[in-house]
């Protein structure tokens, strides 16, 4: 294998998993080690910079982070990373003269975002500082679209939500709340310099069976109910309630119904658990409170009596996997009628786009979606940008922050008459932390400590308003324990091949076997001979030069590594050290700093 090349920002960011796999690639072991510190206020500025909504994305990310977190490889659960992000928003002091200063001269730059969801809002975060005039259109009476709209109250609360969403409007955004765009020709007509189209994904899809129109008036889509229980236009449904989908919005809707009145809520799933879409610790929240999910049961008919909805007729599935999990076959085994009152359908979302004209030069792909590029997010008429579910489909609120960002830098190029395509690279900066011979400006202990549990209301209170949320947050002690089980994979086992003198020392002492010292041989060939067979090839491996005495290669298997840093403590010629990666992710005003020092050069 050729030696790594370490200098590449890729090979050092994809050790960090966490971060990797985090959308807005939020500096997860940073902020972790500033909580350890106390630094609460520092913790949250770190989470600002990434991913905008630190204290909505506590409580709901569908943390993408944790499943690739290094200590699932050591034990059987994550760090709490998300609910850790929670600790720094909920304790975090004032904040305000750390953000943006906004200037008071404007830049000439009008641009409009549709929607006041994350997406939207994140754009607009971005663009204030650089002098843009940037006016959000939202058609509810209230900011942060699906996540208002969507997310019940006993999951995210009004005030946070008004909070994070106030510091981006606090920013002088011309926030029109109540104001539906019905018309893209007329918003184009209007002169605007770009406009950002972050709608989201608005249209739940429905079930057309029989007896879906004779029952209307007790089947709710999914996503409209929960609309409409947000802002207090439904306040009761049905005793029995059947939810049909078993993603997080079904998850929302089965709790939503136990708080409105219903005693028996069962949701309805066409395949076995390990097909569904919702997160795990979503389902635990909702067996929790004593909602039933049936598996293997494929809707096939409303059923109505006495002139309203009795049930739901069901063909009892079964299925043959193969050995990746995967459905070789199916079968019909009978059918099932579940009596009901109401049913909610929660199996999916879907864009429309009514509003745009179809000769604006905004070209449609076969599935009646905006034909958007996925690095700029620009779409086929230059000034019009997408972000966000109205994109790519429903994916979750982390993804349409990064998606405000990227769609920020690109309006700016844009606005600028530069290309979009032209960005600024990612950058990384490694700094040792050795304070000592054998000493090191981080914790680097093992701690063996299990994963603290979340403190939730009782049963008994959680029922008795809709807005009474659930889960109470880690106390100052539980953060405390938490934090300790972070490895610090930011911190990387750097090392200089010309210093090694094959002693074999960081062999010895390496607690998980990831280091040897082998002849060179093509990757298949060495993962094999490695002192522990590297099994993972998602995860790279690091390949040194030859080395000065026998030519052989340092090989680290990053996947074992857990960054005790032992084989630099023990290294008698600090070919080894521990250094700090920091990786710099451009923004909107990076790229405008850049282009601001090119002038000034070329003056």
């Amino acid at each position: 294998m050729k030696p790594t090349d370490t200098s590449n920002p890729d090979y050092f960011h994809r050790v960090v998993d966490c971060q990797w796999a985090c959308p807005a690639h939020t500096d997860v072991p940073e902020y972790i080690r500033l909580i350890a510190q106390g630094r609460l206020t520092d913790a949250y500025m770190v989470n600002r910079e990434s991913n905008v909504f630190p204290g909505i994305l506590g409580r709901v990310c569908d943390r993408p982070c944790e499943p690739a977190c290094r200590r699932g490889r050591v034990e059987d659960k994550p760090v709490a990373i998300c609910r850790l992000k929670r600790v720094a928003a909920d304790l975090k002091r004032d904040f305000k003269d750390r953000l943006p200063i906004i200037p008071a001269a404007k830049n000439g730059k009008r641009v409009a975002c549709i929607g006041a969801g994350p997406a939207s809002l994140t754009v607009a975060n971005d663009l204030m500082p650089l002098g843009y005039e940037v006016t959000v259109f939202e058609a509810l009476r209230s900011p942060g679209g699906l996540m208002r709209a969507n997310i019940p109250a006993f999951r995210l609360p009004a005030e946070v939500l008004d909070n994070e969403i106030g510091v981006i409007v606090g920013m002088g955004v011309d926030l029109r709340l109540g104001h539906r765009v019905d018309s893209l020709a007329g918003m184009l007509a209007e002169g605007w310099d770009a406009i950002f189209v972050g709608s989201g994904a608005p249209h739940g899809k429905d079930l057309k069976l029989p007896g879906r129109d004779e029952c209307a008036a007790n089947i709710h889509i999914g996503i409209d109910w929960l609309g409409s229980v947000a802002f207090e236009h439904i306040d009761k449904i049905g005793e029995r309630v059947l939810i049909i989908g078993v993603g997080n919005t079904a998850m929302d809707c089965c709790r939503s119904s136990l708080r409105l009145g219903a005693t028996e809520v069962k949701v309805m799933a066409r395949k076995p658990r390990d097909f569904f879409k919702a997160s795990e610790w979503e389902l635990e929240d909702a067996e929790e409170e004593n909602v039933e999910i049936i598996v293997n049961h494929s809707p096939t008919e409303f059923v109505m009596e006495g002139g309203r909805l009795a049930g739901m007729r069901f063909e009892m599935m079964e299925y043959e996997l193969d050995d990746a999990g995967g459905i070789v076959s199916q079968r019909v085994t009978g059918e099932r009628v579940i009596p009901c009152d109401d049913v909610v359908l929660a199996i999916g979302q879907e864009n429309a786009f009514p509003w745009i004209e179809r000769d604006l030069g905004v070209e449609f792909d076969k599935w009646d979606v905006p034909v958007v590029d996925s690095a700029t997010f620009q779409s086929t008429r230059p000034e019009v940008f997408f972000g966000g579910d109205s994109a790519f489909g429903p994916k979750n609120i982390i993804w349409a922050v990064e998606h405000g960002h990227q769609a920020a830098v690109s309006i700016h190029k844009h606005c600028h008459g530069q290309s979009v395509e032209e960005r600024l690279p990612v950058t990384m900066n490694l700094s040792s932390r050795k304070m000592g011979i054998h000493e090191w400006s981080y914790k680097n202990d093992y701690n063996p400590a299990e994963r603290r549990l979340m403190p939730h209301v009782s049963l008994a209170e959680r029922f008795k308003k809709l807005n009474v949320e659930v889960e109470l947050g880690f106390t100052a002690e539980q953060a405390d324990a938490e934090v300790q089980r972070c490895l610090n994979c930011d911190i990387q086992t750097v090392f200089t091949d010309h210093l090694c003198i094959e002693c074999d020392a960081c062999i010895d002492i390496c607690p998980t076997d990831c280091l040897t010292i082998i002849r060179n041989a093509p990757e298949d060939e060495l993962r094999q001979r490695l002192k522990a067979p590297a099994d993972n090839p998602d995860q790279q491996l690091f390949v040194s030069g030859p080395l000065k005495h026998t030519s052989r290669v340092m090989v680290k298997d990053e996947n074992l590594c857990v960054h005790c840093g032992l084989c630099a403590e023990r290294c008698p010629t600090a070919a080894w050290d521990m250094q700090k990666t920091h990786f710099d992710f451009p923004y909107a005003t990076d790229e405008d700093e850049a282009c601001r020092s090119r002038k000034l050069r070329s003056a």
